[in-house]
C-alpha cells in the first residue's frame, strides 16, 4: 500500500487520508518531528478551495494527532493497537498551508496518566506557526475492551511497526529501524 500512494491498511482499518509524509526526529517518550509536503494532486483541494487552495483545519489536526500517534505508539514499543484522539485544548490555526509548502510537525510529551498521554504540538511552515494546541491520545487494545479476538491486535500491531518502519527508514535500509534519538537527513 505504500508505493506511491497516501494509504496505510490495517485489515479494515484504512488510514485514507496520510497526513505525514516522513518522520524525521524521534526520541521515544520525549518528542517527534515529522513532515507533510502538501501537493496540487490531493483530493480535498479541489473542493477547499478551487481558487485558494489550502490545506483545511481538520487535515492539520490530522496531521498534529499522527505525528503524537506515532511517537506515543513507539514509547509504548507498539504494545497497544488503538490510539485514538481523546481530547484537543488550546488548539490554534494561525497560518495557511498551500501546495508547495511543508508543514513540520513537532509533538512533545508533556505528561502520562494511566492510558492518557497529552502532547504539546506545532506546526509550521518555514519556521512560522501554522498550528498549535494540545491533544490527550488513548491507548489499548481492542481484546481488552470487548469481545475481540487477540489476534486482530496483534495484526494490527505487526502493521503499524511496519507503517513506521516506512515513515521513519526511507533511505533504502530495508528492514532496518532507526534507534531511538535518530534523525533522518531531509534533503
Amino acid at each position: 500500500m505504500f508505493q506511491g500512494h497516501p494509504e496505510f491498511t490495517v485489515g479494515s482499518l484504512r488510514m485514507r487520508f496520510s497526513q505525514l509524509d516522513r518522520i524525521i526526529a524521534l526520541e521515544k517518550g520525549s518528542s517527534i518531528t515529522a513532515v507533510k509536503c502538501l501537493t496540487l494532486s490531493e483530493d480535498y483541494l479541489q473542493d477547499h478551495f478551487p481558487r485558494f487552495p489550502v490545506m483545511p483545519g481538520v487535515m492539520m489536526l490530522e496531521s498534529m494527532f499522527q505525528t503524537s500517534m506515532w511517537l506515543v505508539r513507539s514509547s509504548h514499543d507498539f504494545q497497544y493497537s488503538s490510539v485514538v484522539l481523546r481530547e484537543t485544548k488550546s488548539l490554534k490555526f494561525q497560518g495557511f498551508v498551500q501546495p508547495g509548502d511543508s508543514l513540520k510537525v513537532d509533538a512533545e510529551i508533556k505528561k502520562v496518566d494511566g492510558s492518557l498521554t497529552s502532547l504539546k504540538v506545532v506546526g509550521t511552515v518555514n519556521g512560522t506557526p501554522a498550528t498549535s494546541g494540545r491533544l490527550v491520545l488513548d491507548t489499548f487494545n481492542l481484546a481488552d475492551r470487548g469481545d475481540v479476538d487477540p489476534a486482530i491486535d496483534d495484526y494490527m500491531k505487526h502493521k503499524f511497526r511496519t507503517n513506521f518502519k516506512w515513515l521513519f527508514n526511507q533511505l533504502g535500509d530495508e528492514g532496518a529501524s532507526p534507534g531511538v534519538g535518530a534523525t533522518l537527513a531531509t534533503s
